[in-house]
């Protein structure tokens, strides 16, 4: 009885799996780990080799236990838009550069000189930056010729998972969208573009579906790992996206707030809207979207106020910032330690305490740490607004989202119910819904609901909201005072390091 799926994601720091069935059970669950590789400054690299060897460990491992049998349809995800250079025999001929990966500065100049920004922005509904594939061909043509040479395919890092499993090359289409070579009024990727890119298109595989069946897992897999070969393959997922899938979001209006080393930020339309402040996917769900934000700093910023303050007890720094009060006895933060990312693209700003008095203490301090994340969220929150569209339901997740103050802070601060997801494991479990979708052992997304049972819903108090949106202002109008402070810091900084 084929009753199960299979749910795989490559990540940065490890390969995690799943394996569920149509009503909630987990019957099985690995991690393994694989590290990032950086070898000289602003590089960040993977062995996309060991992308596919930990998959055929997991293989064997439900081989073991027998469910390997019982696997209905198995989804790879990952990060997005990685670069993998393959040879004709499907191999990686160099380590994957990664989306994270920062190399390619001049490269980047470079298209923004020769191509209209708001010519490509409505075309691809992408802003030229380093995350976008052909800045970094173009690197690869500059650096290393003979791998550009005997390139057969480009794809990313779940594409190339499931390439190797099924020996079909393709790319998904959030990998697709992401690479910045996509015409998304056309579906397709776009001629001119690949022309002003020198990318040939050959080299870009057919597009599939999220939940598009690609091919069959191969004979030679299961020699290889004792997993039955014949299972279908589906065209897999942008881990970020799986992970939104995962956490319930599939009605227009749903939010997703995600407080994790970075802040994210996931909204669903059922349309397409585009905003130069914001990010673009697909839903794994067709005809729908998702419209999201990265916070540069969000958990990793209170991770360096903890080290800072050589605090280990969260409960401890937590009660102090509940005996502050809104506002944190007017303290503002301005979380841009790491720079920012959506919504202002600032990576010149910095992170700022201010209001600080004698009288303050390190609860206050901490509490406004807290709200600067959220002030973030809110600021994405106004984008949202600004472009016409409805919130209607509020998610939390990830390990900031366990700290009882910043649910409450969050909350009251937006003003609506906020459901906080305790436990769920993310993109693996994202892509195995997607699996179990397209396999046909749920019937729509809604049954998602059935894996969704450790939750708590934080209602708000809305007597506080006003108050949280005065500050907020007070925050919005801080960082448009200091930007031209931030320009002046960056011209200083730069001219000593010279």
């Amino acid at each position: 009885m084929r009753d199960l799926a299979l749910g795989i994601d490559i990540g940065t720091t490890s390969v995690k799996a799943i394996v569920v069935d149509s009503v909630g059970r987990i019957y099985f669950e690995k991690s393994i780990e694989q590290n990032l590789i950086s070898i000289a400054p602003n590089f960040a690299e993977m062995d996309a080799n060991l992308f596919f060897e930990n998959t055929l460990e997991v293989l064997k491992d439900v081989a073991k236990d027998g469910l390997d049998k019982r696997i209905a349809s198995i989804g790879i995800t990952g990060m997005v838009p990685t670069l993998i250079a393959l040879d004709e025999n499907l191999n990686p001929l160099r380590y994957s550069i990664q989306q994270n990966d920062a190399r390619a500065v001049e490269e980047i100049e470079y298209f923004k000189k020769i191509i209209d920004e708001n010519w490509y922005f409505e075309r691809t509904a992408n802003t030229i930056n380093q995350q976008l594939i052909f800045p970094k061909w173009l690197w690869l043509k500059k650096h290393e010729a003979d791998v550009v040479s005997k390139t057969k395919y480009i794809m990313g890092s779940y594409d190339f998972v499931s390439t190797k499993l099924t020996n079909m090359p393709h790319v998904e289409e959030n990998w697709a969208l992401e690479s910045g070579l996509f015409n998304i009024r056309k579906m397709d990727f776009d001629d001119e573009i690949l022309s002003i890119a020198s990318i040939d298109r050959s080299m870009l595989p057919k597009i599939v579906k999220p939940n598009e069946f690609i091919g069959f897992l191969t004979e030679e897999v299961e020699r290889l790992t004792g997993f039955n070969s014949g299972v279908p393959i589906i065209g897999g997922s942008a881990d970020h996206i799986a992970s939104t899938l995962a956490l319930g979001l599939v009605e227009e209006g749903d939010l997703l707030l995600k407080f994790g080393g970075a802040g994210d930020i996931m909204f669903v339309s059922d349309s397409l809207r585009m905003d130069k402040r914001l990010f673009l996917d697909f839903h794994d769900i067709e005809g729908k979207f998702v419209i999201n934000g990265c916070m540069a700093s969000s958990g990793s910023l209170i991770k360096w106020f903890m080290n800072i303050i050589r605090e280990t007890s969260f409960d401890e720094i937590t009660e102090e910032a509940f005996k502050s009060n809104i506002g944190a006895n007017g303290i503002i933060t301005l979380p841009y330690f790491l720079g920012e990312k959506t919504p202002i693209f600032d990576t010149k700003a910095r992170g700022v305490i201010f209001g600080l008095q004698l009288f303050h203490n390190r609860g206050d301090i901490f509490r406004s740490i807290l709200e600067s994340i959220v002030y973030g969220f809110l600021h994405h929150i106004d984008v949202l607004n600004e472009m016409g569209l409805t919130i209607k339901r509020v998610f939390i997740s990830d390990g900031g989202a366990k700290n009882p103050l910043i649910r409450r802070i969050t909350a009251d601060a937006v003003g609506l119910p906020i459901k906080y997801i305790k436990t769920n494991p993310g993109s693996s479990l994202g892509v195995a819904l997607l699996s179990l979708l397209s396999a046909k052992l749920l019937r729509d997304e809604k049954e998602i609901e059935n894996f969704l049972t450790d939750y708590e819903i934080i209602e708000p108090d809305l007597s506080n909201t006003q108050k949280y949106r005065e500050y907020f202002s007070l925050y919005k109008d801080l960082y448009k005072s200091l930007k031209p402070l931030f320009e002046r810091l960056y011209e200083i900084q730069k001219t000593k390091e010279v």
